[in-house]
């Protein structure tokens, strides 16, 4: 049953019928297939059990009964006394076609093996048929024995030996298993011996228990049959936990006058087209992508996989459930019990005309007709029965998921929000609004910081930073500014100013043509404004807001986001949107109203002073609504995309939601001005590049002032207050470098020529009282 089970997940059949003999043996195992499948998310839809000695006529009823279920998936387990007759009976009604699938348990297999060839017309009566046969590796023992079985069993006159199934070789190896285990008991000592059990009493009649005895040491023998290891004809033969070891199946497609492997199940590897002995050594790989079968044969010689199911041919028709919508009817009209239309209704015809089955259905309304029906109450009917399905403008979300199964969505949507606008009228100001106002100061100040950066390096080095005060302040507004279009004149000399200046001719050009796009942007498209930005300005603010009664955004705003439900104000009208969003929160209305993005588009296709304001917050879209592994989902889903491939889908919907736009409608929300935020990375390194180039300046100043400063301090004859000194600093930064060098150079000259002076006037004194005391001396 798990390799049967392994079977239906492989070929995504969700549902089965289960045909069986109404005994201990049918019943135990449809049960254990039914745990198998249970965990494949797969389940048996009817189980059809037969007595172990159904008539014709009781097998004719029973499969009269299943041809009328929606499964095409049966399986067979019954006894092979009476199951050849099940398929002649469904062969005789018609039920051995393409559309249908037929497994049947290991007693088909025994028949094949044993009773082959069966007979021409019970061939025929199970063309397609897959069923499983016990694997025995291939041996030379295996060999040899099936050659000597032939032998011994050929008769004279037909001169065809008996047939030998897999219960053979296992019945032969089960005799070794035996021998093995006693010839192990004697040599431990046991003895053959017998007693009575006490539990056993004689009862009336001929059954006499009280001669049924117990073998004394049948705990011994058992441990020596379970411990056995050892080589059969059956393959290895050993146990664990009382089960045999790496347990087999052979799949089997009845073809023509035979049947053909199309592959193996073992527990260890599942589905495979190799041998399972051959796969024991590598690791264990279940995974449905290392899981193949060869091409199957189905019966009516089909070679395309059976769809596995068919809308069942009882008369009953679909129940669906239709939303009776108050409000943009455009989606789904209601008008009597009979007269449903519009674009939902549109796209389901058309879909399920596509099916290759005919699918009966009555569309059924949900409401009252006096506000909007909630989409998840509509849901919830179908888990409950009510509904076989849904069609609507129902949105595929989280919380409907876990009731129901969704085809593939037909339209694309999500939350929106919708606000008053109002037009921007380009004035004598608007070269102004594409920056904020802290960036046109943040701006302005980098300008004017970097001008007097670059002047302050420059003006010890540069004439064209050099002059009267009042000049040397025009320069510095100058040359900031201009740089705005790349139009200084000044030539930069000091590479610290160069430095400063090229980063700050980047953050321009970055500065500049942002500026352009967006200026560009609002004098050529008209701008419209509102208060309200989006889902984030909405949490921020304590404004009502309006939802479309019935919708799911009610619980989204709630649950998801966290607003207070106080503040939500249901609306039931495209009227109601538009007065609760002319008044405002002032009025008794609302900021703004939060709806699914088709609804809102069709909407403003005739209001234009309202927009869509902000980024879509959701995406999700809109589906057809079946019960959980319902394959009609499968099939109307992929129904959907040929819609959508075909064009038919695009036509459907601008027959019903196309609608002439309003002029506003190819007109741009003024999008937020640029902010500060923007570029603080480029003021950022361009302010940090500038404190660096002043740093390194000022490094550079103190090591020459201090070269300077000393010089000076060796004139001076006496000491220096802290004023002269700062007065000496301040004359040092205002003169021109090139002139302090030169000075400093003129009073080195000087000092070493008053130097060499001095030093000339001392050696001639030294000289001169030299000869005075020699003079004295010859005197005396």
């Amino acid at each position: 049953m798990a390799a049967i089970a392994e079977i239906v997940n492989y070929y995504d059949w969700g549902e089965v019928i289960a045909i069986y003999g109404d005994d201990d043996y049918g019943r135990n195992g449809i049960a254990a297939l039914g745990d198998k499948l249970a965990e494949k998310r797969r389940k048996i839809s009817f189980k059809a059990p037969l007595s172990p000695q159904a008539t014709r006529t009781e097998i004719t009823d029973l499969l009269i009964t299943v041809a009328l279920a929606q499964s095409r998936i049966l399986i067979v387990h019954t006894s092979a006394s009476w199951g050849p007759e099940v398929f002649h009976v469904a062969q005789y009604l018609g039920m051995m076609g393409p559309e249908y699938a037929w497994i049947a348990t290991n007693w088909l297999s025994t028949s094949l093996d044993t009773d082959s060839p069966l007979p021409p017309d019970v061939m025929s009566d199970l063309q397609g048929v897959l069923t499983l046969r016990m694997h025995t590796p291939d041996s030379k023992l295996k060999r040899k024995f099936v050659s000597r079985w032939g032998n011994l069993t050929r008769g004279s006159a037909s001169n065809a030996p008996i047939g030998l199934s897999t219960y053979g070789l296992y019945a032969y190896d089960t005799v070794w298993l035996l021998a093995h285990a006693i010839d192990s008991f004697f040599k431990q000592g046991g003895n053959i011996s017998f007693s009575k059990n006490p539990k056993l009493v004689d009862v009336p009649g001929d059954l006499h228990l009280d001669a049924m005895k117990i073998f004394d040491r049948g705990d011994l023998l058992l441990q020596n049959i379970l411990q056995a290891n050892l080589t059969g004809i059956s393959g290895t033969i050993k146990f664990i936990s009382k089960d045999l070891i790496n347990p087999a199946y052979e799949i089997i497609n009845v073809a023509g006058t035979g049947y053909r492997r199309i592959g193996y199940w073992s527990n260890y590897s599942g589905l495979s087209v190799e041998p399972p002995e051959t796969l024991y050594g590598g690791l264990p790989n279940r995974s449905r992508l290392n899981q193949f079968l060869y091409s199957v044969i189905w019966p009516g010689e089909a070679k395309g996989k059976p769809r596995g199911w068919v809308f069942p041919n009882n008369g009953r028709h679909l129940k669906i459930g239709v939303p009776n919508r108050v409000s943009f009817q455009e989606f789904v009209s209601v008008e009597g019990t009979d007269m449903i239309s519009g674009f939902c209704i549109d796209v389901f015809t058309a879909a399920i005309n596509l099916l290759p089955y005919a699918v009966p259905y009555k569309l059924l309304p949900f409401g009252d007709g006096h506000n909007n029906p909630s989409g998840t109450e509509l849901v919830r009917l179908i888990t409950a029965g009510v509904y076989d399905a849904a069609v609507g403008d129902i949105a595929i979300i989280t919380n409907r998921t876990r009731m129901v199964d969704f085809t593939q969505p037909y339209i694309e949507s999500g939350l929106v929000v919708v606000a008053p606008v109002k037009k921007l009228d380009s004035n004598a100001w608007a070269f102004l609004r594409p920056f904020s106002p802290r960036m046109w100061g943040v701006t302005s100040i980098f300008f004017l910081a970097v001008g007097a950066v670059v002047w302050i390096s420059e003006h010890r080095h540069n004439d064209d930073f050099r002059g009267p005060p009042r000049r040397q302040v025009v320069t510095v507004f100058w040359f900031s500014f201009s740089t705005m279009f790349f139009a200084h004149r000044e030539n930069i000399v000091s590479t610290l100013g160069r430095i400063v200046l090229l980063i700050w001719l980047f953050v321009v050009l970055i500065i500049n043509s942002s500026y352009t796009a967006s200026l560009t942007s609002i004098l050529t498209v008209q701008q419209l404004s509102s208060h309200i930005e989006g889902i984030g300005s909405l949490r921020a603010s304590k404004d009502p807001i309006g939802y479309q009664q019935g919708s799911f955004a009610r619980n989204y705003l709630v649950d998801d986001l966290g607003f207070d439900e106080s503040r939500l104000v249901p609306l039931n009208s495209p009227e109601e949107y538009a007065k609760a969003l002319i008044d405002g929160p002032r009025k008794g209305g609302v900021a703004a109203v939060v709806d699914d993005r088709a609804y809102a588009e069709l909407f403003l296709s005739s209001r234009c002073e309202f927009s869509i304001v902000g980024q879509e917050f959701t995406k999700n879209g809109w589906g057809f609504a079946f019960p959980r592994d319902s394959p009609l989902a499968e099939d109307m889903s992929t129904a959907i995309l040929k819609l959508s491939e075909n064009g038919d889908l695009e036509r459907i919907h601008n027959k019903w939601l196309l609608r002439r736009a309003c002029s506003s409608q190819g007109s741009k929300l003024e999008v937020d001005r640029l902010q500060l935020k923007s570029f603080l990375g480029l003021y950022l390194v361009c302010g940090l590049a500038s404190l660096f180039a002043l740093f390194i300046y000022f490094l550079q100043m103190a090591r020459q002032f201090s070269r300077y400063y000393h010089e000076q301090d060796m004139e001076s004859t006496g000491t220096s207050s802290r004023s002269s000194r700062i007065q000496t600093f301040l004359s040092f930064v205002k003169d021109k470098e090139e002139d302090v060098k030169n000075r400093s150079k003129r009073r080195n000259i000087e000092r070493s020529r008053n130097d060499d002076e001095l030093s000339s006037s001392n050696s001639n004194t030294r000289h001169i009282d030299w000869s005075r005391n020699t003079s004295l001396q010859s005197e005396n």
